[in-house]
């Protein structure tokens, strides 16, 4: 039977979505004693002490890495080569260090390069749980029920480190899914982050329409629901996207070659062919809702 992982002090690092709501899922179901909220930003902090994300607040990483039992790096991937400058010196052997970084294989490299002596207790990880809010206010109970997390795991981490870290994700109400660094940035790459650049690329270019005041009046559900993504955290999305620079240089091409086919249907009134990639398309759409709606 599998002993489940209590935690004394938690910090996270990034009192927002996803730190936030892990900290209030592990809060209610009993799991932690002490959840230490950290950032840059004072009033963000503050908010988060109000609203019961966080136990105590600082700005400073390494003044309170010393008490943690685990960290939760949940900030811009972008951000987190220096917290953990801060934490190596500060860490005690066995706590855990585990992320919410929407990239992985920058991140393992990061923790390769600033915690050489502590990668046993090192777990990369990737909640598949999003907004387009961001800062403590969006943090809420239940963001994690019945959704994804991927754990990537370095060659060098302990197994009790990685089953620590499920066991908490679990007590969140998730499901635990492993697998490379590699691989889950390639996969990312196509389901997520394109889907979040065509959406910021889209918007962008009606707004620099002369007629883009006309063209938004007029924007309806349509429009609504294909842009929805691009109100999500500019300074997060520049990091992941550099972070998953090549693989997205991939999907972006082969987008780009998608669109080429689309418009030689166009440009020659093929209704067939333009039936044809439509009903495939949306044939696709819908066996993936399908499973989407089994799973939760």
């Amino acid at each position: 039977m599998q002993v489940q992982q209590q935690i004394d002090t938690l910090v996270v690092a990034g009192v927002g979505l996803i730190g936030g709501s892990f900290a209030l899922a592990l809060k209610r179901a009993g799991r932690v004693k002490t959840v230490i909220g950290v950032g840059r930003t004072l009033a963000n902090l503050e908010k988060a002490l109000t609203l019961g994300v966080a136990d105590e607040i600082s700005q400073d990483i390494g003044a309170v890495a010393h008490r943690a039992d685990m960290v939760l790096l949940a900030s811009p991937v972008g951000q987190m080569g220096a917290l953990l400058a801060a934490l190596a010196p500060e860490l005690r052997p066995g706590t855990v260090v585990t992320d919410g970084g929407s990239t992985k294989s920058d991140v393992a490299a990061l923790y390769r390069q600033y915690l050489p002596d502590h990668l046993p207790w090192c777990v990369p990880a990737h909640p598949i749980a999003g907004s387009d809010m961001s800062g403590a206010v969006a943090a809420q109970y239940g963001l994690y029920e019945n959704r994804r997390v991927v754990l990537t795991p370095l060659a060098e981490t302990a197994p009790e480190a990685v089953d620590a870290v499920a066991d908490l994700w679990r007590a969140c109400g998730a499901e635990i899914h492993c697998m490379d660094a590699a691989e889950h940035d390639s996969v990312f790459a196509s389901v997520s982050h394109l889907p979040h650049l065509l959406a910021f690329s889209y918007v962008d270019r009606v707004a620099a329409k002369a007629n883009a005041e006309r063209c938004f009046d007029f924007a309806a559900t349509g429009f609504r629901d294909f842009t929805r993504i691009a109100g999500s955290h500019p300074e997060m999305w520049t990091d992941i996207s550099l972070a998953n620079r090549d693989a997205l240089l991939a999907e972006l091409a082969d987008y780009r070659a998608g669109l080429d086919r689309m418009a030689a249907l166009l440009e020659a009134g093929d209704a067939e062919g333009l039936n044809r990639l439509f009903g495939e398309a949306r044939a696709a759409r819908t066996r993936w809702h399908q499973q989407f709606l089994r799973r939760g």
